[in-house]
């Protein structure tokens, strides 16, 4: 196997740890005292070891397998603290089921928060998808935590005060070497995302305002530190990024490590795990020991798929606090620890699911299998996204014609009612980083729920913008970025996608159609700024047929994240918005297949590739299943398998190939 997809296939799988007490590290003395900090992060209120899309038991995921993991490392070590990093109460339709259905209120409660109250968490900071259900119901399910939940950055506008505190101090009773007992003081920094206010800002704007994630997390720090604490540990909602640190960054959970009163970072959002080989490029990044800027981080996946684990050596410093003092941080590393394995491609748990966890869990769980069983339609064929990067796909086209309906009926006799409506949707289930699995399959016949669910994950708001035919070429080049530029000179097979730009990032545009010359270097990258070259991948974008003039208008369909600026897609800002709906896309769709009854899934034909003249190899992977779909690609032949659960196909891209091609409906 290619050291490429080796290493793809370690990423996929969880199996990069970094285990143990080694060269990096060292045994705590009789004098010492051997701290560990156990964290998740984005549980995205999974629970269950369940895929309700799928509607089958899945035991890579969910809190309830994670759970046993941290009991295990509480037995191994008894000081122990555990956070999580944020993004708890959406993600899953038991997330949908809880906020939208069942509520909050006497004899109601949020499933997993109750989990980890149970569990003992001691700290949490709240993540940008805390705020998709509002404001106030946000703020409703953060306060039956048990545990002191922290959001610094975000203010609320009417006081300027912090919607929950930027810090805590734990003071905890620890057990040094020799047995002995010492009470240590921990703070705690809890910051977040600053991009809420633009992500839900139908939401949230005129009631809280956010801040830069490093400045609050460096002033909360020496507060902390000034008020005591022997240990000060950053649970940030944030990633980590190689680019040099700006203010208001999304990602910056590099520049937290390197604020000299933070010990430890316990970080998330980027739904990948720190430490591991694809994070080498960061600056001053010690990958086996799970250190940045000498400190510990630690990123546990997404879903419930990894535990944190950060390992604390503190050693006595009589001149700690002014000389009052105190413990100091002698030594530390990181790394993580996954609820499963694949051998020869087969999924192998690790763990067995916590009884006490599911039980909490129980009716909630039975409720949401009842409500997305429910049916909305039905199909005449199978609606899948395993080659969402390869042609367009019904299953996108579905997402799209029910959020142009839905907008075309509401802007009629309005000043926009004559624009050309078009509609954007992207596959947000389509492989990549979160594993082989992740894709959308429904079967012919009776769609439900959690089929919808499953086509749309999220519980956006309907949107529409209005854009120029300069600014739609644009976006589709921002789209673009998920390809790799293919090199006509190179003998070697190439990639078609990289998979290290998100699925939900690639946006196919339905009522135009276009080309992609893979041939060329992106045209943006990933700040939504334009790349070193005049490189230009989209070409021949053309509408009804007529080639699209810079100055022609359009209204655009999307949500309201992307048009509020998510992804960081170029014009796109919130100050084009010309309507903002207030039912979810979800329903928006349940409502359209209703209305349908029977639907024939079909695609719109909206892009394709520009040709490629040189002998170039060409492949792209994508589920073992897809193999079955092969006849409806005659430009992909099966070159067999790929990394753990993946199949290869080769991508023909010649003008033989691709002659038959034809473009719109």
């Amino acid at each position: 196997m290619p050291a490429c997809r080796r290493l793809a296939a370690l990423l996929f799988t969880g199996t990069i740890v970094f285990g143990g007490l080694d060269a990096g590290a060292q045994e705590a003395r009789s004098d010492q005292i051997d701290v560990q900090i156990l964290s998740t992060t984005d549980l995205h209120m999974n629970v269950m070891d369940y895929d309700y899309y799928a509607d089958k038991p899945d035991p890579g995921v969910g809190l309830v397998r994670v759970a046993s993991l941290i009991r295990k490392a509480r037995a191994e070590k008894p000081n122990t603290l555990l956070v999580d990093a944020g993004d708890l109460i959406q993600g899953t339709p038991m997330g949908d089921y809880v906020a939208r259905v069942q509520g909050l209120g006497p004899g109601k409660f949020q499933p997993i928060i109750a989990a980890l109250n149970a569990l003992g968490y001691d700290a949490a900071v709240m993540g940008n998808h805390e705020f998709n259900f509002g404001l106030d119901y946000a703020v409703a399910a953060e306060k039956e935590a048990k545990y002191p939940v922290l959001a610094g950055n975000v203010n609320r506008v009417e006081d300027g005060q912090p919607l929950f505190p930027a810090g805590v101090i734990l003071d905890r009773d620890f057990t040094d070497g020799a047995g002995a007992k010492h009470t240590i003081r921990v703070g705690v920094v809890g910051v977040l995302t600053p991009q809420i206010v633009l992500w839900d800002k139908d939401k949230l704007e005129g009631k809280v305002t956010t801040s830069d994630i490093v400045e609050v997390a460096a002033k909360t720090a020496r507060d902390l530190k000034a008020q005591g604490a022997d240990v000060v540990v950053a649970v940030i909602h944030s990633g980590l990024s190689a680019a040099p640190h700006q203010k208001m960054a999304e990602n910056a959970g590099v520049a937290v490590a390197a604020i000299p009163e933070v010990d430890a970072v316990v970080t998330g959002h980027a739904h990948r795990v720190f430490p591991a080989a694809d994070y080498a490029n960061l600056p001053d990044a010690d990958i086996p020991h799970g250190l940045i800027h000498g400190k510990p981080v630690v990123m546990a996946g997404f879903f419930g798929d990894h535990l944190g684990v950060i390992d604390l050596i503190l050693s006595a410093d009589p001149k700690a606090h002014g000389g009052k003092g105190g413990w100091t941080v002698a030594a530390g590393h990181a790394e993580t620890r996954p609820v499963l394995t694949r051998v020869n491609g087969k999924a192998t748990p690790l763990v067995e699911p916590d009884a006490a966890v599911a039980a909490i869990a129980k009716d909630a769980h039975q409720a949401t299998l009842d409500y997305v069983r429910r049916p909305v339609g039905k199909s005449t064929g199978r609606i899948e996204t395993y080659f969402s990067f390869i042609a367009d796909q019904p299953a996108l086209d579905i997402v799209s014609d029910a959020q142009r309906q839905y907008v075309a009926k509401a802007l009629a006799g309005g000043p926009y009612a004559k624009l050309p409506i078009l509609s954007a949707a992207a596959p947000f289930k389509a492989g990549g980083q979160p594993g082989p699995d992740y894709f959308t399959d429904v079967a012919a016949g009776q769609i439900s729920l959690r089929n919808v669910a499953d086509l749309y994950l999220y519980p956006n708001i309907v949107a529409a913008v209005k854009v120029t035919g300069a600014q739609v070429r644009d976006w589709l080049e921002m789209g673009a970025r998920v390809f790799n530029r293919v090199d006509p000179a190179k003998k070697e097979p190439q990639m078609l996608v990289n998979r290290a730009v998100p699925s939900f990032n690639f946006d196919v545009i339905d009522g135009v159609t276009w080309r992609v010359d893979v041939t060329q270097p992106p045209r943006f990258g990933g700040d939504g700024k334009l790349a070193p070259g005049d490189n230009h991948r989209i070409v021949d974008l053309r509408y009804n047929g007529q080639p699209v003039k810079d100055d022609d208008e359009f209204i655009v369909v999307t949500n309201n994240y992307r048009a509020n600026g998510g992804g960081n897609f170029p014009g796109l800002d919130g100050k084009n918005i010309v309507y903002s709906g207030t039912e979810t896309i979800q329903e928006i769709i349940a409502d359209y297949l209703r209305a349908a009854g029977t639907l024939v899934p079909a695609t719109n034909h909206s892009w394709g590739f520009v040709p490629v003249t040189a002998p170039v190899t060409v492949l792209y992977d994508t589920n073992v299943k897809a193999a079955a779909l092969l006849t409806q690609y005659p430009n992909l032949s099966d070159v067999g398998p790929g990394d753990p659960g993946l199949e290869l196909f080769r991508v023909d891209l010649s003008p033989t190939a691709l002659a038959g091609q034809g473009l719109g409906k």
